[in-house]
């Protein structure tokens, strides 16, 4: 642990010793803790900060408002040879991620194609970490979960659907998957946020106040309506995204989840849905063909000069694997504070 006037290092273990103390002393079972604590540990190696240790705060304040169950233990439900579904009892979303995903990934590799779907989970991280372990299996994977409601649909001006994540995980040989991770919306909300924590104002083009105009005052902005990115063609993927991971395996709307929430601020209660394709299962004998194929693609992109998503992560996580991470004192005395 080193330490200066503004900032303290960490190693990835001290961060995880941490994140999981504040968890655990607030009343969040040890299993949870654990693989809660292990992926906001991943956002913080990973320089991603609106997805890092900062969301323990929030994580907190959802256990003391009494929503979240923090001794749930998640159950299975093997619905089919390509589907099972989990039930997350009202925990938190990575306890029942790491029950489901090899089941799944078994399925995946047998099927070529299998889905799980999680369900009264209480999802409060980000996508990536989850299909980034799919693929360093081999297998590929897409995510998507809704959130509450906050982001206007294109052409609106009041809260309808969440932010409405994305996720995907393509494998590739020898080398870290291709991968991203995206809010459907302009911005996470986690990042409005992060600017009112700083004081400091929002581009004009991430949300709109309570009355439909543009702001760049991050308080109007929460309290108005965030945007979709790309105008109609992000509102329409925001769409798919909360019928897919919604009516289709049972669970809430983003607007649903907000009334679940009876004004408590807690975090969103909902579903995600993770699919997980097979490359070898889908390519048979050309199976090894289509990865060279995959890795033209990749050639060509980073050939003019263009750069792959996730790149400035994970250069990032390989200096936090050397250096360990730094984060404000501010915020680690914080997170101290919420050691019970």
């Amino acid at each position: 642990m080193q330490e200066n006037i503004q900032e303290i290092v960490l190693s990835l273990d001290e961060l995880h010793k941490l994140s999981f103390n504040v968890l655990v002393t607030n009343g969040l079972s040890v299993r949870q803790s654990n693989a809660m604590a292990k992926v906001f540990v991943a956002g913080q190696r990973d320089n991603c900060h609106s997805h890092g240790v900062w969301r323990l705060i929030g994580c907190v304040k959802t256990l003391r408002m009494g929503k979240l169950r923090g001794d749930a233990e998640p159950t299975i439900d093997d619905i089919s040879p390509s589907l099972i579904k989990i039930d997350a009892c009202f925990g938190f979303s990575a306890l029942a991620f790491e029950v489901g995903s090899q089941i799944l990934i078994e399925k995946a590799k047998k099927s070529g194609i299998a889905a799980l779907a999680i369900n009264n989970c209480f999802h409060f991280s980000a996508l990536w970490p989850e299909v980034e372990a799919i693929a360093a299996e081999g297998v590929a994977a897409l995510a998507m979960a809704p959130t509450h409601s906050c982001v206007a649909p294109a052409g609106g001006n009041k809260p309808l659907f969440g932010t409405n994540p994305i996720a995907f995980a393509w494998p590739r040989p020898g080398t870290l998957p291709f991968v991203f991770d995206m809010a459907t919306s302009a911005v996470a909300r986690g990042e409005i946020e992060l600017y009112k924590r700083a004081g400091k104002k929002i581009p004009s083009d991430w949300a709109i106040d309570e009355n439909g105009q543009a702001t760049d005052d991050p308080d109007r902005a929460l309290s108005g309506a965030m945007l979709t990115f790309g105008g109609y063609k992000g509102s329409a993927l925001s769409a798919m995204v909360e019928l897919l991971a919604g009516p289709l395996i049972s669970d809430m709307l983003s607007s649903e989840s907000l009334a679940f929430d009876e004004g408590v601020g807690a975090a969103p209660c909902h579903g995600e849905l993770i699919v997980a394709f097979d490359p070898t299962v889908f390519g048979g004998e050309s199976s090894k063909n289509n990865v060279q194929r995959a890795e033209a693609l990749f050639d060509g992109i980073t050939g003019q000069g263009a750069r792959l998503p996730s790149q400035r992560r994970f250069a990032a996580r390989q200096r936090s694997l050397e250096h360990g991470v730094s984060i404000s004192m501010d915020l680690y005395d914080e997170l101290l504070g919420l050691i019970i």
